[in-house]
């Protein structure tokens, strides 16, 4: 599985998991750049901050509109229901309830599995398409602790859908060994001041979907655990910018 900005194959297309969070924003630019082809897919899988499937489609529409050298790779975009799934999970991110810390050592958000069906359903997608590669923005760095981020996980992820599909599936995480300060430095990295602009005005991470108030960092309760890695990573990200910088 490849986590590093390096030895991608060029003349290649790729299927970004998409939510329209910062992410998988920075994913999406990631991609953009690395391979000729790039398609999206979104998942509504019931999640309290629904708000992301309209979301996800305005930053796609900003993309394309901001940057014309990548709006000719940037192909179709796909949506999967998975609501059936989201009502088995049980979840903060499914249902009306606080975000705590579990017994079992895990945040009260995560929903059990949420990353594996996420790959199946996009590796359908792509075989179907013609794709082998799978981009996500998940990272175990800066996370709430979901086992199905880990690069362990996702390693053997990408073993089991070459073997139950028979396609040399590659996943791509680029985020996996890198911060939210980092996050943001390669958004500016990937597309400049334009990219840093785009996903603070249009993204949405926040688990609550609130976007009533825009931040320093963004739109967002300020209070769950994306708002709050969102938060401190871009203040760290502009304490690194030198003075002429900032």
């Amino acid at each position: 599985m490849s986590a590093s900005l390096d030895h991608v194959p060029a003349a290649k297309s790729a299927l970004v998991l998409f939510s329209g969070g910062q992410d998988s924003s920075v994913c999406l630019a990631w991609a953009l750049t690395h391979f000729d082809r790039v398609e999206t897919i979104g998942f509504d899988y019931g999640q309290r901050h629904s708000i992301e499937m309209t979301t996800r489609t305005t930053v796609l529409e900003k993309f394309r509109e901001t940057f014309p050298e990548w709006s000719t790779r940037l192909g179709e975009d796909h949506v999967c229901d998975l609501r059936g799934f989201g009502a088995v999970a049980e979840s903060s991110l499914t249902r009306e309830t606080e975000i705590v810390m579990t017994e079992r050592g895990l945040p009260s958000s995560f929903v059990p599995g949420r990353n594996l069906v996420f790959f199946v359903y996009a590796a359908a997608v792509a075989d179907r398409r013609g794709l082998d590669h799978l981009v996500g923005g998940m990272c175990e760095t800066d996370f709430s602790g979901y086992p199905d981020c880990r690069n362990d996980t996702l390693q053997a992820m990408q073993t089991v859908l070459q073997l139950g599909i028979e396609r040399p599936y590659e996943i791509h995480t680029p985020l996996m060994w890198i911060d939210k300060a980092q996050t943001w430095a390669l958004s500016e990295e990937l597309g400049g001041e334009a990219l840093v602009d785009l996903i603070l005005e249009e993204t949405t991470t926040c688990y609550k979907g609130v976007r009533a108030e825009r931040h320093a960092w963004g739109y967002g309760c300020g209070e769950c655990p994306a708002c709050q890695l969102r938060k401190t990573g871009f203040e760290h990200f502009l304490e690194a910018r030198t003075p002429a910088e900032r």
